[in-house]
């Protein structure tokens, strides 16, 4: 039996077979042949069988997150069997008489150069797409198994660490739980962890290796310890722990239907974050009030481009149609930093945290703002939207968006589109310059939400991704509780609501002193819903 120690994220117990995720990186290599026939033929055969899969992708892509995000599986095929890019291929194993993986690599440079030096961004963004359809059918010729998005079975997924690009993909019924190399406790992988529910644990370094593939493990989310090949003592140990913690969750599950009360009478809204429309069945079985943040950036992560105002508006409308009056919440999309998509074309950064993301992106290259604008504005008569706007750090910066917003108003009015007139905006406070001018902010918007991930590293200059400074990452610490402290005052002084969407608002170690604050409404992990209603309910704040 091997140990492993690592920081947990989420306090649960689970056991299965490791599957080790590693990036693509193919090494091609050219060489002469003779059978250029035979090399014909297996493109052809490799050709079908990623037609094959790229079928299945679709297939379940529609069912997990509807037609409109399976598009770009669809774009996968049409490209496999385009007759230019097929052509190439074929030209160059019979003109230069090379194998195939060579021409393959050769006609992925060419297209993609090629489509990157368009002017149209649509053409632009197909370059991805035949490095993507490229990387593909390497990866049939070497007998690569699918990665994430093609699990057979149940497993827990171990790696370096996950990029949201990598996560959105995740075929999640088959994941019980993460296993990583590196990351922090506020990573993606970890957000991702705590929003399933299952166990993660992180900075296990590189004693977690690639040889400990298709063992058995037990991860223990409660004490961070990881179990390969446990004997049979420790997996007595850990099922004993299994059956608490799922009697844990099922004395949970009788708080479902009740009031988010304190014993003195003090009423909270406890609501859910997400990033995907696949994320409501979550909502609704853990009986959030609503919607407190949906990440909008997750429908950019998973395309290939810029998604198209059809796109958004249905899975806004989704949104809005399911929570049936509840309140939902939708963010502006916050790309940028650690989360990044290829066809934005975002210049490298030495400190890209204090970068070009987020609202700056929206209110320097507006027609994607509007875009998205527009679908938010739309999907406003399906149920009860409101929108939040990111990195805000002054008042010039929402003087600014209202211009936009009333732009795109007059825009659907002339085409004769309805929307609501009086949909909430809000922002997030998550930097402190915002936390210190929130008396001003206050008087612009119509509600505040505490981003406390990036308040915490704001306000503590502390990278929250860098594993190496997870002992001085204090969330706890006074200044930033201050700043919270001040926002909520100066919303309440203009009669404004404000709540917290980090996840700090699931950290039931300062439930009480966040509603001693004022604090109306906490946002957090679907699996943790539950949770903090059980600690609200507790709390006697008289």
């Amino acid at each position: 039996m091997v140990v492993l120690k690592g920081k947990s994220v989420f306090h649960d117990v689970c056991m299965g077979k490791i599957v080790f995720y590693k990036r693509k990186e193919h090494t091609i290599k050219r060489y002469k042949v003779e059978d250029t026939e035979g090399e014909l033929k297996r493109f052809r055969e490799a050709k079908e069988t990623a037609l094959a899969q790229l079928k299945e992708l679709y297939n379940r892509t529609v069912a997990d997150v509807g037609e409109a995000n399976a598009a770009i599986f669809e774009i996968h095929q049409m490209m496999l069997e385009d007759l230019d890019y097929v052509e190439s291929i074929e030209n160059i194993i019979t003109s230069q008489q090379v194998n195939l993986e060579y021409a393959i690599g050769a006609t992925s440079d060419n297209f993609s150069a090629m489509f990157s030096a368009m002017d149209d961004a649509y053409m632009q963004g197909r370059a991805a797409d035949v490095k993507d359809v490229s990387e593909r059918l390497l990866a049939v010729l070497l007998g690569e198994e699918e990665s994430l998005n093609q699990l057979t079975e149940p497993v827990v997924i171990a790696a370096d660490d996950l990029v949201p690009s990598e996560t959105v993909q995740l075929d999640k019924s088959k994941v019980l739980g993460f296993i990583m190399q590196n990351g922090s406790t506020n990573s993606h992988t970890a957000i991702l962890a705590r929003s399933m529910g299952i166990p993660a644990i992180v900075g296990l370094g590189e004693k977690l290796c690639e040889d400990y593939n298709g063992k058995k493990v037990v991860v223990d989310g409660f004490d961070g310890a990881v179990y390969i090949d446990p004997d049979s003592e420790t997996e007595a140990r850990m099922q004993e722990k299994m059956q608490q913690a799922k009697a844990h969750k099922e004395m949970l599950q009788e708080l479902k239907g009740k009031e988010n009360v304190t014993r003195d009478g003090r009423k909270v809204k406890i609501f859910a974050n997400i990033g995907k429309t696949a994320d409501l069945a979550n909502v609704l079985a853990n009986d959030a009030g609503g919607i407190g943040l949906f990440r909008s950036e997750f429908l950019y992560l998973e395309n290939d481009d810029y998604p198209t105002e059809e796109q958004q508006f249905a899975a806004y409308k989704q949104a809005a149609e399911t929570m049936a009056g509840k309140t939902v919440v939708i963010r502006t999309l916050d790309i940028g930093a650690d989360k990044q998509a290829d066809y934005f074309k975002l210049d490298k950064e030495e400190n890209p945290a204090l970068g070009y993301r987020a609202i700056r992106i929206c209110l320097t290259r507006t027609e994607i703002f509007k875009t998205q604008l527009r679908a938010l504005y739309r999907a406003s008569m399906f149920g009860n939207i409101a929108i939040m706007y990111p990195m805000i750090t002054s008042v010039e910066e929402v003087r600014q968006i209202k211009e936009i917003e009333k732009e795109v108003r007059e825009e659907l009015k002339k085409e004769g589109i309805p929307f609501k007139e009086d949909v909430e905006t809000g922002i997030m406070i998550e930097t402190p310059a915002a936390a210190l001018v929130s008396d001003e902010l206050a008087k612009e918007v119509d509600f505040f939400s505490v981003g406390t991930n990036d308040l915490t590293q704001y306000t503590l200059a502390i990278d929250r991704q860098n594993q190496n400074l997870e002992p001085f990452y204090n969330p706890h610490h006074k200044a930033i509780l201050r700043l919270i402290q001040m926002a909520a005052d100066n919303a309440h002084a203009e009669g404004k609501w404000i709540g917290i969407c980090g996840e700090l608002g699931a950290d039931t170690a300062l439930t009480e002193e966040f509603l001693r604050m004022g604090i109306d409404e906490l946002s957090v992990s679907p699996s943790m819903v539950l949770e903090v209603r059980k600690k609200v309910r507790e709390l006697d704040l008289s």
